[in-house]
């Protein structure tokens, strides 16, 4: 029992205390000379994050499967709660186009209430990943795997606006089924609902940078579109009425717990949380090397745990951190972490001031703003890169990885990734170099001799191991003809035993034929497993081929005399 207490009283301590230990550091260096200067730069920032948050909060509610009230919600919460307790003051959280791409199959199968419950089991898996400092795990995710299934997000979020875009109406559980759904339910288009979408769209593209400092586009389409809406009263689909309240009557309660309802959702739960940890410390070290300032990733996994627990029981969907509003967050000044709860408190007051005037945002507009942000999720200078320099292993990732996305969901994805990037790594790490030379006595400074005429040197770079070992074998066997061999093993960093093996069956048969065997610049974890082979009759080890070859020189001329 005694045992038990310290290992837990040990976790406790290395865990929970030095995580807040370490936060109140972080809070004590970020706000060490805080005046009013600094808190009108915040507040200055936090307008900014707001106006471009907003359009988004209202769009990835409703790309979710749950409603724009639900987006604004979580965007209020998760800067409140994620955005006070973040491991860097910079980080802006709310909802994503990433979380409404997996969101948006849990809501067709489960329900709103699968995903609030969902959210609970995210957070909480989060939050003990904090605790836990599994923070660096993220590193381990080849980079053509985030680049695949960032794109594959991208895909599925701009398929998924196809609806609100043309004005028609789709079935199914995911992109996939919704798309197939068209042939039986048919595809009418409305023709003011998609020429709306369209010059959203356009608009948002050809929108100047110089005004965009100022406005956000998407705020811009929004408030535009709203306005035709409001004067001309077109018959397009609306957002709908937007409670003046924090607390929606769609929310998570206690008696939504239950075995099977936690076990209907504890897969869809996980592939939140992946996601809120690979897209909040994406986005923090990203982040991190703009501010100057590198993130905490633990405390940032702590902080997005609480916040994802929170959120369902106000209704609230999924919540990570936004590169988008991380970065403007920025670039316009922010110097502590006031900025993004100002900006959450922004959003709060624009819900209960502008609820009747935003629910007559039309849903093309939304539609349309997704479909140019899913655009720019793409990271195009890395996937031009991969193309251009002809990465083919990298290419493949990024395919594979993007495709599965789609298809299947993104747990499944970064598994078959992963897993994939490994199998290319050690199908690259197969690749051995043996390069067969004759000696260049010129090169040794030695003059040739005629003794040692039908000697070769052997040149091996790569690691010896089983999925090399049919080269290696095939090499050997073509040597046979030579009265001396010299390997050059100075490029093996490693062999196993099946390649051990290998040259243990060489030596056998060159001492049957008196061939002679020189092992040469071995690295010492391989020298240690190929010491046995020089222990027998006929066999050496030089430190260099040089080495052995004037020792060679020296034999020979002795037996000579």
């Amino acid at each position: 029992m005694l045992f038990y207490n310290v290992r837990f009283e040990n976790f406790h301590e290395n865990g929970v205390e030095v995580l807040l230990k370490k936060y109140i550091l972080l809070l004590k260096k970020e706000f060490t000379g805080y005046d009013l200067s600094k808190f009108q730069k915040d507040l200055l920032a936090g307008i900014t994050v707001a106006a471009v948050a907003l359009p988004l909060a209202l769009a990835f509610g409703v790309s979710s499967g749950a409603d724009a009230a639900a987006g604004l919600i979580t965007a209020v919460i998760a800067g409140l709660v994620i955005g006070g307790l973040s491991g860097g003051f910079y980080q802006i959280s709310g909802p994503t186009g990433a979380m409404a791409a997996i969101l948006m199959s849990i809501a067709a199968k489960q329900g709103i209430q699968g995903v609030l419950l969902a959210t609970f089991l995210a957070g909480s898996f989060l939050l003990v990943a904090g605790i836990l400092r599994l923070g660096t795990l993220t590193s381990f995710i080849p980079a053509p795997v985030i680049t695949g299934f960032t794109s594959g997000i991208a895909v599925i979020i701009a398929l998924g606006q196809v609806d609100h875009l043309f004005g028609v109406h789709s079935k199914g559980a995911n992109v996939v089924e919704k798309l197939s759904s068209y042939q039986t339910l048919g595809f009418s288009i409305d023709a003011a609902t998609t020429i709306m979408g369209f010059l959203v769209i356009i608009g948002m593209f050809i929108y100047p940078k110089k005004w965009a400092q100022k406005m956000p586009s998407s705020l811009a389409a929004i408030i535009l579109t709203t306005l035709v809406m409001l004067l001309f009263r077109l018959p397009i689909a609306t957002v709908g009425e937007i409670p003046q309240t924090l607390i929606s009557s769609n929310r998570l309660v206690f008696g939504d717990f239950s075995v099977s309802a936690i076990q209907s959702v504890i897969m869809p739960a996980i592939s939140i949380a992946l996601l809120g940890m690979v897209e909040s410390l994406l986005c923090g070290a990203s982040a991190g090397r703009m501010a100057n300032q590198p993130l905490d990733s633990n405390q940032e996994l702590v902080a997005q745990g609480i916040g994802n627990i929170i959120l369902p029981f106000f209704g609230g969907i999924p919540a990570t951190a936004a590169i988008a509003r991380t970065s403007v967050a920025i670039k316009s000044g922010a110097q502590t972490r006031l900025a993004g709860i100002i900006h959450a408190l922004v959003l709060f007051l624009s819900m209960i001031i502008f609820a009747p005037i935003m629910s007559k945002i039309p849903m093309p507009a939304l539609a349309g703003v997704l479909i140019v942000t899913a655009w720019r999720m793409n990271e195009w200078s890395t996937i031009k890169e991969l193309f251009e320099k002809k990465y083919w292993s990298a290419i493949m990732l990024f395919l594979l990885t993007m495709s599965c996305t789609v298809i299947f969901d993104l747990s499944i994805a970064i598994v078959i990734g992963i897993i994939g990037g490994c199998i290319f790594f050690v199908a690259k790490s197969a690749a051995i170099t043996i390069s067969v030379e004759e000696i260049n006595w010129q090169r040794m400074n030695l003059p040739e001799t005629e003794q040692l005429k039908n000697w070769t040197v052997v040149y091996i770079s790569g690691p010896l191991f089983f999925m090399s070992a049919e080269k290696l074998k095939l090499s050997l066997t073509q040597l046979s003809h030579k009265e001396g061999i010299i390997f050059s093993m100075r490029g093996v960093p490693s062999i196993d035993l099946t390649a051990q093996s290998i040259f243990g069956e060489f030596q056998e048969k060159a001492e049957a034929r008196n061939q002679k065997v020189i092992y040469t610049s071995l690295q010492p974890e391989v020298e240690k497993h190929l010491e046995h082979l020089w222990q027998s009759d006929g066999t050496k080890q030089h430190r260099t081929v040089a080495h052995a070859l004037s020792a060679l020189h020296e034999e020979y001329a002795l037996d000579n005399e």
